[in-house]
């Protein structure tokens, strides 16, 4: 007996992408259904930016985004801009402010973000199955059916917005990809990302430094952040880290800027303004007190600064300008927020979000190996793919 279509699309995951998408569809005249595990929708955007939200960035560009296809991402970011989502929290009377580097956060809460999407889907029409483990996902006669909490579902669309593993607390899981390698699609080998760094035994001093932070330029391969980092009891964290943990791969060094903006030579000339000063008193006024003995102490120049020869000065310059860094890898899924690699986007159309060989089947959000920076690119991704496909069902 065939199931008829209980809905014009099903999609699954409340998240972000999930919810933005049932909304836009939603309005545009379709049945929707929205279905979560979790009892709440918008577990994720709950604890974003220390639970504000940190909904977009003015800064959003292709290039801020990483994936095996560069240029993926270009269609859905171009179509659904920051100024849109912008537009969207403004019509829900949502006070926001700008931060640094084009972020921008709820002035209130996060909350406000989640109570915005609920409306949206409000409006639409949107029916919620929230609490409902997905059990049966079947596709055939022109349907995907879905059972939920015994009941079974259809639809012609099915879209497949459950994020990453990131932050399994939350509920995260690996379930897009097992779904999409169940419909014959590639997955790109998931890994975390922005995710603070571990140090091995060797580098145990700098693990002593926990709670420590200077403004840094980190580096891993061609990628270069100038923001914040953190020592931790396990490695290496703050903003500047995370971005690099995007780029690192396991067995690869991260460098490390300790003295941004000082021209070669600037040691030398602190020799020549004070000669009586020491290497360590030197660095503790560029750096945090505990940080410069530190780096002293690895540099192994004692003694006042008149007594070191310039060549020696002009190495520890180099050395701090570039300290080499060996993570022994990261904290995990755990503690990454969000995840590089996904359901390969050469499955997809970047138009639509659809899969290419699925007729009816889309992946948005985190779950596709489009990833972005920290500072609300991850959101805006989210909200442009879920927009993207919500045009095509």
């Amino acid at each position: 007996m065939t199931t008829p279509p209980s809905f014009d699309a099903i999609v699954l995951g409340a998240g972000a992408a999930g919810m933005l998408c049932a909304a836009s569809a939603g309005q545009r005249g379709r049945r929707v259904l929205l279905v979560d595990h979790n009892r709440a929708a918008g577990a994720k955007i709950l604890i974003s930016g220390g639970g504000r939200c940190n909904f977009t960035n003015l800064g959003t560009a292709p290039e801020r985004f990483l994936s095996a296809n560069r240029h993926f991402a270009k269609s859905a970011l171009s179509r659904y801009t920051p100024a849109d989502f912008l537009a969207l929290v403004e019509r829900h009377g949502i006070a926001w402010h700008k931060k640094t580097l084009g972020q921008l956060f709820c002035d209130g809460s996060a909350r406000q973000i989640v109570a915005m999407l609920h409306d949206e889907c409000a409006r639409g029409g949107v029916e919620m199955a929230l609490g409902a483990p997905i059990g049966a996902v079947e596709h055939g006669d022109g349907l995907f059916r879905v059972t939920l909490d015994g009941r079974t579902v259809a639809a012609p669309s099915l879209v497949i917005a459950t994020g990453g593993p990131s932050i399994p607390k939350l509920g995260a899981s690996g379930f897009a990809y097992d779904l999409a390698r169940r419909f014959g699609l590639k997955v790109i080998e998931p890994r975390p990302a922005l995710v603070p760094l571990t140090l091995g035994a060797e580098e145990t001093l700098f693990r002593t430094l926990s709670g420590v932070a200077a403004p840094v330029i980190a580096s891993a391969g061609k990628a270069r952040f100038a923001e914040a980092a953190l020592f931790t009891h396990r490695g290496l964290s703050g903003p500047a880290i995370l971005q690099v943990s995007s780029y690192w791969r396991h067995g690869e060094r991260i460098g490390v800027d300790f003295v941004p903006g000082r021209a070669p030579g600037w040691l030398r000339e602190a020799k020549r303004a004070n000669p009586r000063a020491t290497l360590r008193s030197t660095l503790a006024r560029e750096l945090p007190e505990r940080l410069a003995e530190t780096l002293a102490d690895r540099l192994a120049l004692g003694g006042e600064l008149a007594n070191l020869r310039d060549q020696a000065l002009a190495e520890a310059e180099a050395a701090l300008a570039d300290w080499h860094f060996h993570p022994n890898g990261t904290e995990g899924f755990a503690k990454a927020e969000v995840t590089v690699g996904g359901i390969s986007t050469a499955e997809l159309s970047s138009q639509t979000m659809a899969a290419k060989r699925v007729p009816g089947l889309y992946a948005i959000g985190e779950a596709v190996d489009v990833t972005g920076w920290l500072g609300g690119y991850n959101f805006q991704w989210a909200w442009a793919s879920g927009w993207a496909a919500a045009q095509a069902l």
